[in-house]
Formats: C-alpha cells, structure tokens, sequence
C-alpha cells in the first residue's frame, strides 16, 4: 500500500514539473545569466595559439636554457604598458588609506566617540542597517561579523570622510594620535619632514593553491588555503645599492614620489609585492562590479606565465629575435629601437640614461610597449634551467612554490641587446627589488562582447 502511495506521489510531482516548465520536457541546460564581458581598461587581446617557444637561432651566451619547443597558449589580455608609479601609487594609497581609517575607526570605538561627536567620531565604524538588509546579510552580519584576531572583522570603514594630512587641521587628539603612529619616530625625521614609517602598510590576501589540492586530494579546502601578508611600498634603496660608486640618489628620492615620473613604470618591487598588485586590483574592480546591479565579477588580474610573456612579446611573428622582428636593434633610419645599453655602455645613445614613459617607442604587432627593454618583468613561472624539457606543450607554466628563483623577461634600461631577444630568460629571487624590473598583468579572455548598436557579437 506504502508503495503505491509512493508511486502516485512521484507520478504526480513529475506531472506537475512538466506542467509549470517552459522547456516542454526538453533538454535545454541551465540558462544562466548573459555573458557580457567588458574589454578590460588599459589592456590588449593576445589572440592565443601555437608559436615556437626557445631560442631560435644560435645561442651566442651558450647558456643552453631555451631549447626550441612548440607550445600553445589560450587567449588573454594584457597590458599595454608595464605597471607605471602612477597606478602602482593608487594601490600604495588604498592600502595605506584603509589601515588608516581602520586604526581611526578602532580608537573611536574604544573610546566610545560616534559621527554626532565630532572629531575623531566621524570616522568610526558604520552601524549596521539591518532594516535594509535581506535575511541572509542580517544572518551573516549578526553571526560572524567580529570574528577574528582583532574582533572588529566584517565592520564597514566609512569612507564618506575625507582623511586628513595636514597637521594643522587634525581635528582632536585622539586624530592626532593615530596619524602619530603612521610615521617614522619624530628623531628620525629629516631636514624638517616626518615620512611614513613604511613597515605599517600591508595587503593581506588568501588564495588557494590548486596544484597542492590537486595533487592530495585528502586534503581539506582549509588546507590548501594560504594567507600573504605583504609591504606594498616599493624599495627607493635599489637605485642605490644597485649600482656601487654611482649618483642615482636624484632617482632615490624622486622617482616613485615625483609627479614628473608618474607615467613611468614601478620599480623596486618583487615578485611577491607584484603578485599581492594583482589581488588587489581584483578586488578593487570587483567592489565596483558588486555596486552594479547584475554585473558579473571579472576574472582575476595575475602575472602571465612565461609562455604567455614570449608569445605577446613575438607579436604574431615567427622566429624573430625581437618584438620588432630583428635581428637588429636599430630600424633602418639608424634609430634604436627600445631603451637599452648599446654601445659598450653608452647609455644615453638611445636618447635615455634610465627608464622612459611606459608609452614609448612603437609597439609591437599586439599594440604591447615596451616588451624589450626599459623595464625587465616579473613573469609568474619559476625560473629551471631544464623546465623547457618537462613543460607542458600545453599553456605551459612551471610554478614552485619551493623554487624562490622567478623568471624576468624582456631586458632592462641596463642590460645590453642579447637580454632584450623575445627568448632570452633570466631570473631574480622572488623577495629581491631591482631598479631595473617592474612588471605588467594579464587576465583570462571569456568570449565576446554584444554590440549594443546591432545586436552582433564582436570579439573583444
């Protein structure tokens, strides 16, 4: 009896399913929201294919690193230029701007001080407005906001208020107070001026790291999740300790801070501060795809592999020894034709002495600047000698989290023409800062992009 009670219950949830849906019983899929990716700012579409990867004519070094492999790779963007202290400053900026606000907030917490008093009291902690929030947010907010090593996790910063620098407008003490804490002791200021005590300013971000998960697939998602902790602002000592028995304090105390080199790239970064860049400009566009109504989360911003580096940097063209085609490094008018050391160290033949705009000569057939010389950069692949023979002919990358040593790719301002070739590797250890390496990002291409003029799916 139990049993045909069962059967006429199923029988009848089954005719009821049918008649409320539209697909008519048919396999359709699961309809999703549309797709509608964005062409990401600042960035190029490398098309993806199959390109011999290696030195492709005599190794004149002899370092034997770059045997001639043929490789492929998937389409992605990537940046036209190499980061500049421009966009590097706005990420330095947030991050010293959100531990601010967030040391303000505390201190206005303890000391019980709220917007209506004023003061120190404007930039405490939002409330919560639970009336507004749907049932889950209320659920999470009443939960686990908190929850954490310092206990004010999950609490919104306001940033509504402008922060204030000028001493002479701190607004009470206790402003007064946290400011103080945020800059070098007053017996180590110079000539007059306090400067930032730059040890306080940290990104936190955790990620996951997928090859160890895959590889034991016992282990638990918490332990295959990894925390990074990393000091954001760029080392100015490197164009001092870089070169012994050399005047480049001019370079030291301008080049990231100065207005003038804004559009120049970053330098005095390493790997890992270069890596901790990408999180952040994640996120950074993702809270602004969160505020729009049905926009989709981007895909993340990274350092591209050293497959992906040398196929941009070839342009499209086989075989060549630059990214202009070469073999030479000058065009046929006798102009050089990136930032470099020729001439048995005569820098300033090619018209530049250090690095110049990250927008300059001409680009390569990818509309990428700058992919031989100026600046060296940072590729996320660990640097074998031998991983050329191992890789995989498949969007090859080698990661390690063990192997300190990262590639550079490109050449610099300081190296001579045979580290400017498309297939030239070198390396630098991942928490080691050069005057001459910087870096760029990349991000995974999605599809296409719906003309809102016709209608027509154009590729982007």
């Amino acid at each position: 009896m139990n049993m045909k009670k069962l059967t006429l219950l199923t029988a009848v949830l089954i005719l009821l399913a049918s008649c409320g849906s539209k697909d008519r019983g048919e396999l359709v899929g699961v309809k999703g929201k549309k797709w509608h990716p964005e062409k990401p700012y600042g960035m190029e579409l490398v098309p993806g294919g199959a390109f011999i990867m290696g030195k492709a004519d005599d190794d004149l070094a002899g370092v034997h690193n770059a045997p001639a492999k043929t490789v492929t790779v998937r389409p992605f963007y990537m940046d036209e230029t190499e980061i500049t202290n421009s966009e590097y400053r706005q990420f330095v900026n947030w991050v010293r701007d959100s531990i601010i606000r967030t040391k303000l907030a505390i201190l206005a917490d303890e000391v019980g001080m709220t917007p209506e008093d004023g003061g120190i009291g404007e930039f405490a902690f939002k409330e919560a407005d639970t009336a507004n929030m749907t049932v889950y947010q209320k659920y999470i907010y009443e939960n686990y906001t908190g929850l954490g090593p310092t206990g004010y996790e999950g609490y919104n910063l306001n940033h509504d208020i402008d922060l204030i620098f000028d001493t002479a407008e701190y607004p009470d003490e206790y402003y007064a107070e946290v400011m103080d804490t945020m800059y070098l002791p007053m017996e180590e200021s110079y000539n007059g001026q306090r400067t930032w005590d730059v040890t306080k300013f940290k990104f936190q971000y955790t990620y996951m790291d997928i090859q160890k998960a895959a590889k034991d697939r016992s282990l638990r998602r918490k332990d295959v999740l990894l925390k990074e902790e990393v000091e954001v602002y760029p080392d100015t000592t490197v164009w001092i300790r870089d070169f012994s028995y050399s005047y480049n304090e001019p370079m030291h105390n301008d080049y990231f801070w100065h207005d003038a080199y804004g559009e120049y790239p970053v330098v005095g970064v390493t790997w890992k501060q270069a890596k901790a860049f990408c999180q952040w400009r994640t996120l950074w566009k993702n809270t602004y795809q969160k505020s729009k109504k049905g926009a989709h989360f981007v895909n993340a911003f990274r350092l591209p592999s050293e497959a992906e580096w040398e196929y941009a940097a070839r342009g499209g063209l086989r075989a060549a020894t630059f990214p202009w085609g070469g073999p030479y490094a000058k065009s046929d008018r006798g102009c050089f034709m990136a930032n470099f050391k020729p001439v048995r160290g005569d820098y300033a033949a090619d018209q530049a002495l250090y690095t110049v705009e990250a927008k300059s000569y001409e680009p390569n057939d990818y509309n990428l600047y700058n992919m031989a010389g100026n600046v060296a950069e940072w590729v996320d692949s660990s640097y074998d000698p031998s991983s050329y023979e191992y890789m995989s002919t498949i969007n090859p990358s080698v990661s390690d989290m063990e192997n300190e040593r990262k590639v550079v790719r490109g050449g610099s301002w300081k190296d001579v023409a045979y580290f400017l070739q498309v297939s030239s590797r070198d390396y630098e250890y991942a928490d080691s800062a050069r005057s001459y390496i910087g870096f760029r990002t990349v991000q995974d291409y999605m599809g296409t992009q719906v003309n809102s003029k016709n209608g027509k799916k154009t590729k982007i």
